[in-house]
């Protein structure tokens, strides 16, 4: 819907939520020829500080690194290299770890940096290691501050943007609520830089967003994400039972006290397990299984067990064990889980009924338990 603010109910969830993760991206933060902006942190951390004193823990994922390394190193505008961005975030990282713990000491806060690859998420001992972490930093009273470890991740294992690594980073920690913040104020329908684009302040489903034409790079350069990857985010994380809250910077201290600016995204589903977010959305998946229209519908509807006699193709090179997309005819996931077989195993026992199967083969190909259904 599109229309005024008003004081819905996901902005009473995330107004009230004791637990919160706040992202804010590089635009925010840094000024367009690269170096932090004091002024800009400072504010941000006075928000922040500010819902602490009210109660709430708070996690805070914070980009900037990279473009905070730039004018030290010489470098003039965002590399498209990942050794060159990698030098800048070793660079950059120190300086943006120190302004923040300057910046919180002015409350009396202590700052504890959390670096992540995604491979610290796929990794299903690495995502337990780091809920233990966030849970003793908060407990002891900490700021955790996130960020992407650029100077060791690699094209195969980097989130991609801060924004998915804050819905992941959300649900890891059990926050009731996550706050997006950028150098735009809410979502629109359009490029709000033209005329004519209006602002969505109400998400309620993925109807609310269908005539959304979303960008894919931010407005200053200096950032990866951009209003695509932020909208992606908020419905990540409202599909996982996580109310959002899309605002500008500049509004860090209304959103995080009122969230009565921005746009709101109420929760579209339940609140997952870990182990099922885990499943579901980071773990990493080595192969594909091909399900015909009467499997698809046990496993997304009925919430059954996947059987042989519903595969009728396979894709990749993985062990039982390993996480599998399911898909249906059309190529769409439908499902992702823990297939019992090898790859190698499966040809021969595709479309075929349990009771057609040697006995030592007569179980689910991805039992129920390990299988989270993606479509709704």
């Amino acid at each position: 819907m599109i229309g005024s603010v008003a004081a819905s109910q996901a902005r009473q969830a995330v107004s009230a939520a004791s637990r919160v993760v706040v992202k804010v991206g590089s635009s925010s933060l840094t000024t367009a020829e690269g170096g932090l902006d004091p002024t800009r942190l400072d504010a941000l951390v006075d928000a922040v500080a500010a819902r602490c004193a009210a109660g709430s823990q708070v996690v805070l994922v914070s980009s900037g690194a990279i473009a905070a390394g730039l004018a030290p190193l010489g470098v003039t505008r965002r590399p498209r290299d990942l050794a060159t961005q990698q030098a800048a975030a070793s660079v950059g990282q120190l300086a943006l770890a120190h302004a923040y713990a300057n910046s919180f000491g002015r409350y009396s806060l202590t700052v504890g940096q959390v670096l992540l690859t995604a491979d610290d998420v796929v990794r299903r001992s690495h995502y337990r290691n780091a809920q233990r972490t966030f849970s003793r930093l908060l407990a002891l009273g900490a700021v955790p501050v996130v960020n992407e470890n650029d100077t060791v991740a690699t094209e195969e294992i980097r989130f991609g943007d801060n924004d998915r690594l804050a819905a992941l980073v959300a649900h890891l920690v059990g926050a009731d609520a996550l706050f997006l913040l950028s150098d735009v104020d809410a979502l629109y329908d359009g490029d709000p830089r033209k005329p004519g684009a209006r602002r969505v302040t109400e998400v309620a489903g993925a109807s609310d967003v269908d005539g959304v034409r979303a960008g894919s790079v931010g407005a200053s350069g200096l950032g990866t994400g951009g209003m695509a990857s932020k909208l992606a985010a908020a419905r990540l994380a409202a599909s996982a039972g996580i109310p959002v809250l899309l605002a500008g910077a500049a509004d860090a201290a209304r959103a995080l006290t009122t969230a009565d600016v921005g746009t709101a995204f109420a929760v579209t589903g339940p609140r997952l397990t870990a182990r099922r977010f885990w499943l579901g959305h980071a773990a990493d998946a080595t192969g594909r299984l091909s399900l015909d229209d009467g499997a698809v519908a046990a496993v997304v509807d009925r919430r059954r067990s996947l059987l042989a006699a519903g595969i009728t193709g396979v894709e990749g090179a993985f062990e039982a064990g390993d996480v599998v997309e399911l898909v249906d005819l059309s190529g769409h996931v439908v499902a992702r889980g823990v297939v019992g077989f090898d790859a190698a195993e499966l040809p021969a026992l595709i479309g075929r009924k349990s009771g057609d199967l040697p006995a030592e083969q007569r179980r689910e190909v991805v039992h129920a338990d390990d299988l989270v259904p993606l479509r709704r």
